[in-house]
C-alpha cells in the first residue's frame, strides 16, 4: 500500500501540467513544447522511486526476520517457563513429602520421648525396689551376724576352738565355691532348645506316646483352655514343643509370629526346616513340623496381619504342604476374610532361602535379595518373613525388603505384626 501511495504522489506533477497546455490556446495561439531537461527529470523521479521501492522491499524482508526471530526467542522463554513450572511443582511435590516425613517422625520422637518416660519411671521403681532389697539383705546380715555371735559362745562350751576354726574355715571355702558356681551359671547357662524333638524314657515308649495330643485341638479336647507352650505328638513324627492359641473362638496351633523384631528371620534351610526364635515371642515353627501337622488331614492356614495404622485383618485358605522331597511346596485356596488375596499366586511355590532358590526369578535370588524364607513366586512379592522394620517405609524397595503384603489387585501392605496358625477343618464338628 505504501509502494502505491508514493507511485501516485509522485504522478501528481505531471497531471497537474495537463490542462494547463489545453488552456494555452485560449489564452495565446502559441504552441509551447517541454524541453528535453523536464523528461529527464520525469525518469530520473522513476528511478528514485525504483530505489526507494528496493529499499522498502529490503526493510520489509529484514523486518519479516525480526519478527520471526522474535517469536522463536519468544517461544523459547515460554518453553523454558514451562519447564520451570514443573520444576516448580516437583520441587512442591518433595517439599510435601518431606513435610510429611517431618510430621512423621516428630510423631515417632514422641512415642519414645513417652517410651523414654516410661523407662525412666520403671528405673526409678527398680531402683527404689533394689534400695529396698539393700536394706533388707544388711538388717539380715545383722540378724546373721548376731545368731552368729551366739553360736559362738554356745560353740566355745561344747567344742575346742580348733573345731571352731576349722568349721569356719570349711564355711568360708563352701560360700566361695557357692559364689564361684552361681557366676559360672550366670556366664554360661544352660537353656534348652525348644525347637528339639523330644526324647522318650520309657522302656518300650508306648505308654509315653499314646499319651502325646496329636495337635492343640487335641490339646484342648483334652481339657486345656489356657494358651501356652504344650508338648504334641503328630502321626509319623516324634513329639515337639508347640505354641497353642486357645481363645471362645476356637484353638489354633501358631506356626508363625513377628510383632517387634527380636528374632533374626534372615536364616538358612537347615533353621526354616527345623524352627528358631521363641514360642512365646517370635518364631517360626519350622517347615518339617508344619508338614508333620499338616499331612494328618484337612488343615485351614489362617494368616492374621496389623499395619502400622493399628488396623487389624485376616485371610484363610484351605491348603496343603508338601514334604521335603519337594522343598516343602505350597497349595492354597483362598476362603474368606476382610484381607485381599495375596498366596494365591504362589500356589504351588517351593519354599526358597538365601541357601535354596527355588523361586521363579532366573537373574536373581529373591530370598537372599528380600532377606526371609517364603514361597517366592517372583521378587518384591508378599514375604511375611521379611526384615522388620520399626517405621513406616516410604521408598518401595525398601518397604519390598520388610515384612510385605502385596496382593493381585489393590494396594499393597507394609506390616507391624504377623501371626500364621493351622487348625482342623473339621475342629469341634
Amino acid at each position: 500500500m505504501m509502494l502505491i501511495f508514493l507511485l501516485f504522489w509522485l504522478s501528481l506533477p505531471i497531471t497537474s501540467a495537463a490542462p494547463n497546455l489545453r488552456k494555452a490556446p485560449t489564452e495565446a495561439p502559441i504552441l509551447v513544447t517541454a524541453p528535453p531537461t523536464e523528461a529527464r527529470s520525469h525518469f530520473a523521479m522513476l528511478d528514485d522511486v525504483r530505489l526507494l521501492a528496493n529499499g522498502l522491499l529490503q526493510l520489509g524482508q529484514s523486518l519479516r526476520e525480526f519478527v520471526h526471530k522474535t517469536k522463536s526467542q519468544i517461544n523459547d522463554i515460554f518453553q523454558k517457563l514451562n519447564i520451570f513450572d514443573r520444576s516448580f511443582y516437583q520441587l512442591s511435590v518433595v517439599t510435601s513429602e518431606i513435610k510429611e516425613e517431618e510430621e512423621k517422625l516428630k510423631e515417632t520422637t514422641i512415642y519414645l520421648k513417652a517410651n523414654n518416660e516410661e523407662i525412666r519411671n520403671l528405673s526409678l521403681e527398680i531402683n527404689s525396689k533394689i534400695n529396698n532389697i539393700l536394706q533388707e539383705r544388711s538388717q539380715l546380715h545383722s540378724k546373721v551376724g548376731g545368731l552368729e555371735e551366739k553360736l559362738k559362745g554356745l560353740s566355745k562350751s561344747i567344742i575346742p576352738l580348733e573345731q571352731l576354726q576349722e568349721i569356719t574355715a570349711l564355711k568360708l571355702n563352701y560360700d566361695s565355691f557357692q559364689d564361684t558356681a552361681e557366676k559360672l551359671l550366670d556366664l554360661n547357662p544352660e537353656t534348652p532348645d525348644p525347637f528339639r524333638y523330644l526324647k522318650i524314657n520309657s522302656t518300650d515308649g508306648t505308654a509315653e506316646i499314646n499319651d502325646f495330643p496329636k495337635d492343640c485341638s487335641d490339646v484342648f479336647k483334652r481339657g486345656q483352655r489356657t494358651s501356652g507352650i504344650y508338648p504334641i505328638k503328630p502321626n509319623q513324627s516324634e513329639p515337639f514343643y508347640v505354641y497353642c492359641e486357645i481363645s471362645a473362638d476356637g484353638v489354633a496351633t501358631v506356626i508363625q509370629r513377628r510383632e517387634d523384631g527380636s528374632v533374626d528371620f534372615d536364616q538358612s534351610w537347615e533353621k526354616y526346616e527345623y524352627g528358631f526364635g521363641k514360642l512365646e515371642k517370635e518364631f517360626w515353627l519350622g517347615l518339617a513340623k508344619i508338614h508333620s501337622i499338616a499331612q494328618q488331614g484337612q488343615y485351614i492356614l489362617h494368616i492374621e496381619l496389623e499395619d502400622w495404622k493399628e488396623e487389624k485383618r485376616f485371610i484363610e485358605y484351605t491348603f496343603t504342604l508338601e514334604g521335603p522331597a519337594s522343598d516343602y511346596a505350597l497349595h492354597v485356596a483362598p476362603l474368606s476374610g476382610d484381607l485381599p488375596d495375596a498366596m494365591s499366586n504362589h500356589t504351588g511355590m517351593k519354599f526358597s532361602t538365601k541357601d535354596r532358590d527355588n523361586d521363579n526369578h532366573d537373574e536373581s535370588n529373591c530370598a537372599r535379595n528380600y532377606t526371609g524364607g517364603w514361597w517366592f513366586d517372583a521378587c518384591g512379592d508378599t514375604n511375611l518373613n521379611g526384615r522388620y522394620t520399626w517405621i513406616r517405609l516410604r521408598a518401595r524397595h525398601q518397604r519390598r525388603k520388610g515384612i510385605y503384603w502385596r496382593p493381585a489387585k489393590g494396594s499393597s501392605y507394609t506390616l507391624k505384626s504377623t501371626k500364621i496358625t493351622i487348625r482342623p477343618s473339621t475342629q469341634f464338628q
